[in-house]
């Protein structure tokens, strides 16, 4: 049997990358091709299967999506303080499967109970992985983005394959086939984290594991379980009546927030400085998430009515588009911004991390005056260009290459190590945040059953035109910023 390697051993590398990196790289990406697939599907299974309203759909998708990022502040508060990384992965893994399966089997009937179980799930395995990445690298260790911006990179094969096949899958075969694929995708993301999961030391492990008797820590892990299993109905009744919702995202946060204060009581004034600012980048990341995230809800509506379907001279399903570009160029650019970051490091060139937050919200702005400048190419019947469409997405997907795998190392480096669990939690709750704001605005965007397609091309562009004037606003205010939110970062840039 091989000796376990310490966790200096793995951190000691050579080259750019931790091999270990690899392995949670492949189990992230089919979690992603699960997780991608369904967000693609959503919305225009609401609005054609459930025959919800255009404005009831988005409301519905943004609670969805909230609730799943909700979940992971819950999830990494479990794993930091309980469960560990490796028992959390396996439990979401798990629960997201029958999430799947369940809407399979039956997608009208147990719509909002598979919903509900895939939530969960997903709470207890989307913030583990990313904070496992974190832990291959010592503090300091200058290839830390790098290293998340090949993961950033690799789980977006995921998204790609999975927001393109699944909604290929329900358009030409079946909606029960797609939301198989997505369950599929998840068994093999969790297959492979089993395989590996001893080859990456003592990473991941429970925190209680040495500090109590064994039958103590099952009896916890068994009580986190049922619990889990316990607020499922909760869940379900909050998805399916958008004004809980409404209460839900109104408690949550603040409780959240104030819990974060109280942890910060504790620690040093350096340690205080840095999470104060790792506060100011959650602020901002919910407004970034708000705007980007249209892409489920707004957008995705927008693709299934209002654009063409040929780019390039190829004809191709303008939903499929929406649901994959952004990982496509997620993949080809990525990697360059990971070396640019690093080029530019070598020289004592490269931006704080400040502005490049900054940067990420002038390209959303962009874009979205790009899909607002669509309506200028539409025919007759409010067919619009799907070209001109997917430009905007490579603007935008620019923009969150700025923010996105910076944001996840810049948790794990600005948090304290005991509470690296939580603060990825936090940053995923601020993409809940931002994915609740998203669907009240795709809803202020939609139109009636009776709009013309030219009356829904117009109103969503006028949303657009306002949401680049927005993102624009919030990442001038940002750079301004930038002096005070240094100083608080102390050593960290």
């Amino acid at each position: 049997m091989n000796k376990q390697l310490s966790l200096e051993e793995i951190q000691d590398f050579k080259g750019k990358y931790p091999k270990q990196l690899w392995y949670l790289f492949f189990s992230e990406m089919w979690e992603r091709f699960a997780f991608y697939g369904m967000r693609g599907m959503l919305t225009i299974f609401m609005v054609e299967q459930l025959m919800l309203t255009e404005r009831d759909a988005n409301l519905k998708y943004g609670g969805i999506q909230a609730f799943i990022y909700t979940m992971t502040f819950i999830g990494g508060l479990f794993a930091d303080k309980i469960l560990g990384f490796r028992k959390s992965i396996f439990w979401g893994g798990i629960l997201m499967i029958i999430g799947s399966f369940t809407l399979a089997f039956s997608p009208k009937e147990l719509y909002f109970v598979g919903i509900a179980f895939t939530i969960v799930g997903t709470g207890f395995f989307k913030p583990n992985i990313s904070t496992m990445v974190g832990s291959l690298y010592k503090d300091g260790d200058t290839r830390r983005d790098a290293g998340f911006g090949l993961f950033y990179s690799g789980i977006n094969i995921g998204a790609l394959l999975g927001g393109w096949l699944c909604i290929k899958t329900a358009n030409n075969y079946s909606w029960n086939a797609a939301f198989s694929l997505a369950g599929i995708g998840m068994i093999i993301g969790l297959a492979i984290f089993l395989v590996t999961r001893t080859m990456i030391g003592p990473i991941g492990l429970s925190p209680l594991q040495g500090k109590m008797p064994e039958s103590k820590i099952r009896m916890k892990d068994m009580m986190v379980y049922g619990g889990s299993l316990l607020v499922m109905p909760l869940i379900y009744l909050l998805v399916k009546n958008s004004e809980y919702t409404d209460y839900f995202m109104y408690t949550v946060g603040p409780l959240a927030l104030l819990y974060i204060i109280f942890e910060m009581t504790k620690l040093g004034k350096v340690e205080r400085d840095k999470l104060a600012a790792a506060l100011v980048f959650i602020i901002f990341s919910v407004f970034f998430w708000a705007f980007f995230e249209q892409a489920g809800g707004s957008l995705s509506l927008f693709a299934r009515y209002n654009l063409n379907d040929t780019i390039l001279g190829m004809h191709i399903d303008p939903n499929e588009v929406n649901n994959s570009s952004n990982s496509l160029f997620v993949i080809i650019f990525s990697p360059l911004a990971g070396l640019l970051w690093l080029w530019l490091s070598k020289r004592k060139m490269e931006p704080n991390t400040i502005i490049k937050f900054g940067l990420a919200f002038l390209f959303v702005g962009v874009s979205f005056y790009l899909y607002y400048y669509t309506r200028f190419f539409a025919d007759a019947q409010g067919k619009t260009s799907l070209e001109l469409f997917t430009l905007a997405y490579l603007v935008s997907t620019l923009g969150e290459l700025c923010l996105s795998p910076i944001g996840l190392s810049l948790m794990t480096t600005l948090a304290p190590r005991q509470l690296h669990g939580m603060m990825m939690g936090m940053w995923f709750l601020a993409s809940a945040y931002g994915q609740y704001v998203a669907g009240l605005l795709g809803a202020e965007m939609s139109s009636d059953a009776n709009a013309t397609l030219t009356d829904k091309l117009m109103a969503y562009t006028n949303g657009y035109k306002d949401l680049a004037i927005y993102a624009v606003a919030a990442g001038v205010l940002l750079l301004v910023l930038t002096p005070v939110v240094r100083k608080l970062m102390h050593d960290v840039h």
